[in-house]
């Protein structure tokens, strides 16, 4: 759930996001029946707006959007997959002399992969990384001397030179997963059938470093949850110097089994499919060390409570030391060990704790100095903040209402520290940098109105900057330590010849507010409306996500051409951040603490209600629409305020927490065992029958992370007692259901329903008063 708004939420479902028959409204207990597929939308006639098949077309309207930005080891050039114009899924490697400018493609992906099928497990770790469906390149390692790219293709290993030589490492039918080079340069290792492996880079066979892998045992791999919940990609990671490889094993024998049928165009697949279903017993996870031989392993004390989960894995700067952050079940405490890799033996170096009706946040913003101490973000104040750790003491670095979002570089020579944050504006994301002997004494490094992300170099001599705002796409450019722009990597100027440029004159300006939470606290919005005529009403497009722990909705970022596209139709684009979301503070977000389902559907309907109070919004005509924890909300918002909106769309939505993941839910509704009705009241399945507005029910049917099972549920329970209501489901499709043509067909299936309901419904005669 962690991070599906951000694939699935309407501002970039185009790019990274969403059959079966169309099924409408019946009488009888059978309230489902099949129907035609719908026309497609009507297009606005004017020449200058956009069209559903320029959305969701190549190339990609956002212009250029390279991944994957570096810098070589020396400096010299800059790389980055860069997507094709004409197959915007497809990425290729590419490389850019930051001396002259000039670029090239390092690695074709169409010439040099065999374009064989990725096996199972990589599906999923993709699917879990949110990128199922990208083509072609999607990952690479530079060679420590800089001299050559490990490059993962097709399921195999490739070694790219800078001169465009490109030699094959692998040439196997099971493939290879988590592929690095190591840190000094000398090997190769990846994952291959549950077993970690080593190669030299200079030459010579694969060698098994790890032999017990197999059936339920994992060797070298991130379990499910560490993957989808707690953004950990890996299970192995290298000392500096070497010496040490230090591997998880994880063994699923546990874990409950749930079948989980794929079902597809041609035929269904049934897999048997480990998942830790809230409540029930997690994979037992083992760290070992040993050396890149696989000799001399040593089991590393985890403590004698099995039922832990493994954060994070670092190694000090000197490998002497390994550093494991070992989360409680319950998410209320997490203990940094320190452990010797010569005996594996753990102390305690320090913990955190959350409050009583809280949790804790794991985090990677922190970082290991060469003296041995930690900079370490924490939220003990109530916000996230950076702080030094040494000799035992803490020293806040950075203070105040606002938070930090991550840790971008330290330059240990100067006592510096970069970070990103919203001290200046809560809708946008800012570089900033402190010096550690003065705290609190904070540089903003960027640009005011902007959302940016960053990365720097191993030396903290240059970032790698990204920003954006709602006129214009994504850039990125080159800058030195103070922030200062030293070259452009991708301009991505809207002028002509770019994909977007034909769409100005139509693009409408995006508006910034806030609102009030029944309890006070600050909700913030954000709305595109049509050119407003005197005396008209438009309908409005709601959106909303809602869920905790991903990121924020309302920001001053770009947000594709959908939402334009929408407002271009005649509709009113609008969304709002509320209780329970991210980057607010722990008070706000704690307030969804065992309460789902309930102060978000409050603030979406304080958003709604300041809607029907504007002139220019027709108050009968505002449809609501979700995807994952959205498309959760969509059912609760029918279900709990009937009436106020004129019909929902709601994509794969989770409907039972119990059928979700451990590590999610239980974060925030806790024990099934120990607090059922936390879970019974935030459930969505048996008062789907008080839903009185038209719905539109939409799943993958192959959905390995909220399962089909979710939607069935709804369905059958809308049934059994005569509920009418829409759904259109996808065979073949993910979590994620989108692609060519598929993203046209979803979008033209959910906009047709709400025209049909919403749009062009004429205007009833009274409209309800606001719910209070």
């Amino acid at each position: 759930m962690r991070t599906w708004l951000l694939g699935l939420a309407l501002a970039s479902v185009g790019t990274a996001a969403m059959a079966a028959d169309q099924v409408t409204p019946a009488a009888g207990p059978a309230a489902t029946t099949p129907a035609p597929e719908p026309a497609r939308p009507v297009e606005a006639a004017n020449p200058g707006d956009l069209t559903m098949a320029r959305v969701f077309g190549n190339p990609d309207l956002s212009g250029s959007q390279p991944r994957a930005v570096r810098l070589s080891p020396d400096g010299t050039l800059l790389t980055s997959l860069r997507n094709r114009d004409d197959e915007k899924e497809r990425f290729d490697l590419w490389a850019v002399d930051t001396a002259t400018g000039q670029a090239r493609m390092l690695v074709d992906s169409k010439k040099v992969g065999s374009g064989a099928e990725l096996t199972e497990a990589e599906k999923m770790q993709r699917e879990r990384a949110r990128i199922g469906g990208q083509k072609g390149i999607v990952a690479y390692d530079w060679a420590p001397d800089g001299k050559s790219i490990l490059v993962p293709l097709d399921g195999d290993l490739y070694l790219a030179g800078l001169d465009g030589k490109v030699t094959r490492l692998t040439n196997t039918p099971g493939g290879e997963l988590n592929p690095v080079v190591s840190p000094k340069g000398g090997f190769v290792s990846f994952v291959r059938d549950q077993n970690v492996f080593v190669q030299p880079l200079s030459g010579g066979a694969a060698r098994a470093v790890t032999t017990g892998g197999g059936g339920t045992v994992h060797f070298g791999e991130a379990e499910f949850v560490a993957q989808e919940e707690m953004d950990r990609r890996t299970g192995y990671w290298w000392s500096p110097d070497e010496q040490y490889v230090a591997v998880e094993r994880f063994d699923e024998a546990p874990v409950h089994t749930a079948t989980r049928a794929s079902i597809g165009a041609t035929g269904t697949k049934v897999y048997e499919q480990r998942y830790p279903a809230a409540g029930t017993p997690n994979v037992l996870v083992d760290l070992y060390i040993m050396k890149p031989d696989g000799s001399g392993q040593v089991k590393v004390d985890l403590g004698t409570n099995p039922d832990i989960y493994l954060a994070r894995v670092d190694w000090t700067p000197d490998g002497r030391m390994l550093l494991v952050q070992r989360q409680s079940r319950d998410q209320k405490l997490l203990e940094m060990l320190r452990v010797d890799p010569a005996t594996g033996k753990s102390t305690v170096l320090f913990t955190e704790k959350s409050g009583v009706k809280s949790w804790l946040n794991l985090s990677d913003a922190y970082h290991v100095l060469e003296d041995g101490s930690l900079i370490w973000r924490s939220e003990r104040s109530g916000y996230g903040h950076l702080y030094r750790f040494a000799s035992g003491k803490w020293t806040q670095m950075t203070k105040g209402d606002w938070v930090v979002t991550d840790l971008v570089g330290v330059d240990e020579t100067k006592g510096r520290l970069f970070f990103l944050g919203n001290k200046d504006d809560v809708l946008e994301q800012q570089l900033y940098s402190v010096d550690v002997a003065k705290p609190n004494a904070i540089t903003k490094l960027t640009e005011t109105g902007w959302w940016n992300s960053a990365t720097m170099d191993a030396a903290a001599s240059r970032f790698i900057i990204s920003r954006s705002n709602p006129k214009q796409p994504t850039q990125v450019y080159l800058a030195d330590a103070t922030g200062k722009r030293i070259s452009w990597i991708n301009e991505n100027a809207v002028v002509e010849g770019h994909p977007y440029y034909p769409y100005l004159a139509s693009h409408q300006e995006t508006k910034f507010g806030t609102l009030k939470a029944k309890n006070g606290m600050t909700l913030y919005y954000e709305m595109i409306t049509p050119p407003l005529e005197p005396g008209k009403k438009y309908p409005v497009f709601f959106e909303h996500y809602g869920g905790p722990g991903t990121g924020q909705q309302v920001t001053r970022g770009w947000q594709g051409g959908l939402p334009q596209y929408l407002v271009d139709r005649g509709w009113i684009y609008f969304k709002i951040d509320n209780r329970g979301s991210y980057n607010r503070g722990k008070a706000f977000e704690d307030q969804i603490y065992h309460a789902m389902g309930t102060v978000e559907v409050e603030d979406q309907l304080s958003g709604a209600n300041y809607l029907k109070s504007l002139p220019f919004v027709e108050p009968s005509k505002i449809a609501t629409y979700g995807w994952s924890y959205g498309g959760y909300m969509s059912l609760k918002m029918l279900e709990k305020t009937p009436g106020v909106y004129a019909a929902a769309v709601s994509g794969a939505p989770v409907t039972d927490w119990q059928l979700y993941d451990t590590h999610y839910t239980e974060r925030y509704l806790g024990d099934p065992a120990k607090d059922p009705a936390s879970y019974s009241t935030s459930a969505a399945v048996e008062e789907a029958n008080k839903i009185v507005d038209p719905l539109l029910l939409i799943h993958g049917m192959a959905d390995d992370n909220v399962f089909l099972d979710n939607s069935t549920k709804v369905a059958a329970r809308m049934q059994a007692t005569a509920t009418p209501f829409e759904m259109m489901f996808y065979p073949g499709y993910t979590h994620r259901v989108s692609g060519p043509g598929i993203s046209e067909h979803v979008w033209g299936t959910i906009l047709n329903f709400l025209d049909r309901t919403v749009k062009d419904k004429p205007v009833a005669e009274a409209v309800a008063a606001p719910v209070k």
